[in-house]
C-alpha cells in the first residue's frame, strides 16, 4: 500500500523497480553507448580535451588524486586473484 492507503498499480511498481542497482535496462544502455563511443574514434580527442591545461591544474588534479587515494581501503584483492581449475 502507498502512503495514501491506495494500492500501487502494477506498472507503477515496475517503474519503481527500474532504479538503483537492479536497473538492467540502464546498464545495457550504458554499456551500448560506451562501446559505441569507444568505436567512434572520438576517444583520443576527448582525452586530449580533458587533459590539464596548465601546470597548476595538473598539480590540483594530482593533489585530488592523492587525497582520494588516502581514503581508499585499497584495491579489491579479487582483481588480482587467479582462477584455479
Amino acid at each position: 500500500m502507498h502512503k495514501s492507503g491506495k494500492k500501487k498499480s502494477a506498472s507503477s511498481a515496475l517503474r519503481h523497480n527500474e532504479h538503483g542497482e537492479g536497473n538492467y535496462k540502464a546498464a545495457r544502455d550504458y554499456d551500448r553507448a560506451t562501446e559505441e563511443f569507444a568505436k567512434s574514434g572520438k576517444v583520443e580527442p576527448a582525452a586530449r580535451a580533458a587533459s590539464p591545461r596548465t601546470a597548476q591544474e595538473a598539480r590540483e588534479i594530482e593533489r585530488a588524486e592523492i587525497e582520494g587515494k588516502s581514503r581508499s581501503k585499497g584495491e579489491d584483492p579479487a582483481l588480482r586473484r587467479t582462477k584455479s581449475r
